[in-house]
């Protein structure tokens, strides 16, 4: 985000307008009984699949580049992916408008196989990154249509649950996912990986295809014109991920830093356009940094680059510490399970108790990475156990840290938001989360590339490359304390 310009609108003070709480949830007996049960299977599972396949890719990846090359591409993998998933995201309204419910449901599980079968196929880097392209197109799809169609399909009284079930399903994923891509690597199968999505794509179209028909009572809202996106933006956006990844090639380091500035200008000419479109991606006040709701899409931005650090987590851990692909999967995945963990256990607050773990989140990212700095580049110094165990903590922490916070920044843009402007604010986080995560996935190639990870590579590259990036990735995070902490100051008696 950028800092706030002399004529960024103000963010008014929200107590006087804060959006009346919800009516009293169902029960999850609810949303499971009857018709609702399979109407929330076909759902969730477009979400599960991509969440899934997410935790596959990042276990198997180690695998991928050891048979057909490609280590100094290895955070493109999931550079292109987030980048396909925030054109996916976008394009999910038109597609619903114009092909309906069932339509665009099976339009995006197209995408998904075809990006899935083109990574099994790959024989070499180049062909795996455009499936990875096509596979992130699919999964965004999937995901934002998720989302999109709980007010179609369900009653208004089953929305928060619908909403709560669509999100646990990346709980679900750290569990699944890692042993499936764990156990294909250790057989000597990557491939295979991608190929056990396809029967799991393949249930889920004949899901869609009986659950949401019109017949089945599922709403088609006709639309006198497709709605707007903004294009201009979100190929902004999308350069700028391309440009700060491709510096990565450039000769030297003076090189390298002006290709990160010209990308980062493309993400600042993204945001001056926003200010002033018709159809805008971020609501009044997001790009005012010095404004309370410009710190929170600053800091969701921040604690997400951090997050990033786990693409290389596997690689470093088969390398340098001898874990099995199954192993390592597992130990990374508790970076994902730290989140969902938080999530669950700070939903519940309110007041100052919120405004606890928005303080306390960004620290304990901080604290994670700056421990896996000191853990990962160093095998041997510990007992094998205790590494791991040191390790799988830190991990946690990272994401524990991103967790307890992410239910209350959330609330906090929705309830900070301009009259009129707060379903644009919820859609929003979606795409600075997936931007966040863009950025930080091509940042990461190109400061593990530096350090060495390709060249000289080896262990002696690994031990630097995890050196610098877990240590430079941890101001990331603090950054995003510092600017918490401004605007969430502890509340007096």
């Amino acid at each position: 985000m950028t800092a706030a310009s002399p004529d960024s609108p103000a963010v008014a003070d929200p107590s006087s307008r804060l959006r009346p709480p919800p009516a009293t949830a169902a029960a999850w007996s609810d949303l499971f009984r009857g018709r609702n049960g399979w109407r929330a299977v076909a759902l969730t599972g477009g979400v599960a699949l991509h969440a899934v396949n997410v935790h596959i890719v990042t276990t198997v990846l180690p695998s991928v580049v050891n048979e057909i090359g490609g280590l100094d591409w290895y955070a493109w993998s999931t550079t292109l992916f987030v980048v396909g998933s925030i054109l996916g995201a976008t394009l999910s309204v038109r597609l619903l408008a114009g092909l309906g419910p069932r339509g665009a449901c099976l339009a995006a599980l197209a995408a998904f196989t075809a990006g899935s079968m083109a990574c099994a196929f790959a024989p070499a880097m180049p062909w795996l990154l455009a499936g990875r392209t096509v596979q992130g197109l699919g999964g965004g799809l999937l995901a934002a249509l998720s989302y999109a169609l709980i007010q179609l399909v369900f009653a208004p009284r089953l929305w928060p649950r619908a909403v709560a079930l669509v999100s646990g399903m990346w709980g679900v994923a750290t569990l699944c996912g890692p042993a499936v891509g764990g156990l294909f690597a250790e057989a000597g199968h990557w491939r295979w990986a991608f190929w056990s999505l396809l029967p799991l794509a393949a249930l889920q179209a004949l899901l869609v295809m009986v659950q949401l028909r019109p017949a089945a009572g599922v709403r088609h809202e006709r639309v006198a014109r497709m709605p707007r996106i903004p294009a201009v933006q979100i190929g902004l956006l999308a350069a700028s991920v391309l440009v700060i990844a491709a510096s990565e090639f450039l000769p030297a380091l003076a090189w390298q830093a002006a290709g990160v500035a010209l990308g980062l200008a493309f993400g600042v000419a993204a945001t001056r356009i926003d200010l002033h479109a018709a159809v805008r991606l971020l609501p009044t006040g997001a790009y005012a940094v010095r404004a309370p709701m410009g710190a929170i899409y600053a800091s969701v931005v921040l604690l997400l680059i951090g997050t990033t650090t786990e693409i290389f987590v596997p690689y470093f851990l088969q390398l340098l510490h001898g874990h099995s692909p199954l192993s390592a999967g597992y130990l990374t995945a508790a970076m994902a399970g730290g989140w969902s963990a938080g999530s669950l256990l700070s939903s519940g607050r309110s007041g100052a108790g919120a405004d606890r773990m928005l303080r306390a989140g960004p620290v304990a990212c901080t604290l994670g990475l700056a421990a896996l700095a000191l853990l990962l580049p160093a095998p041997g110094r510990l007992a094998p156990g205790l590494e791991a165990l040191l390790a799988g903590l830190a991990l946690g922490a990272v994401g524990l840290g991103v967790g307890i916070g992410w239910p209350h920044l959330v609330t906090r843009v929705m309830s900070l938001a301009p009259a009129g402007q707060e379903g644009l604010a919820s859609a929003s986080i979606t795409t600075v989360q997936l931007y966040g995560m863009a950025v930080g996935a091509a940042v990461a190639g190109l400061v593990a590339n530096a350090a060495g990870l390709s060249e000289p590579g080896g262990a002696a590259g690994a031990r630097s490359a995890a050196l610098w990036l877990f240590a430079s990735f941890a101001v990331a995070p603090a950054l995003a304390a510092w600017l918490v902490a401004r605007f969430v100051a502890p509340r007096r008696r």
